[in-house]
């Protein structure tokens, strides 16, 4: 085990208030999350900001979905994978490479619903966050 000065940002522990963030995702309170998330990117001043911003971002267009607002989590799933595409397959123990697949899943299925069809989309496709524990 490395020393904890020794970590680099990643096998760092999720700090508290984005694992909060994180149980809230995953039990559906998609707008909630976001305050948390937010919270913890702003007073992040590393680059490890861009995980906390890539979960906070997909979370809104899970958000959008459940809203019916097509644009809305077009846009944000545009945005989700701008912060996510440097990070590692797993950050903090978030499972990033199974995040991005969920959530191009998830857009896929938007793109092929129109706007007044968006009450079609499959609830199922919004995935949880999921962890690794290595």
């Amino acid at each position: 085990m490395k020393d904890t000065d020794q970590l680099t940002p990643c096998e760092e522990p999720l700090p508290p208030l984005a694992e909060e963030a994180i149980r809230l995702f995953n039990a559906g309170e998609y707008h909630a999350q976001h305050d948390l998330l937010e919270e913890v990117w702003r007073n992040e001043p590393r680059k490890i900001r861009n995980l906390y911003q890539g979960v906070l971002q997909v979370g809104l267009a899970y958000y959008h979905i459940v809203q019916g607002n097509r644009r809305g989590a077009l846009k944000m799933f545009k945005r989700s994978e701008r912060w996510l595409k440097d990070l590692p397959d797993s950050c903090q123990t978030i499972d990033i490479a199974a995040l991005k697949a969920d959530a191009a899943q998830a857009k896929a299925a938007v793109l092929a619903l129109a706007d007044s069809t968006m009450g079609e989309f499959d609830r199922s496709l919004l995935q949880p966050v999921k962890r690794r524990f290595e």
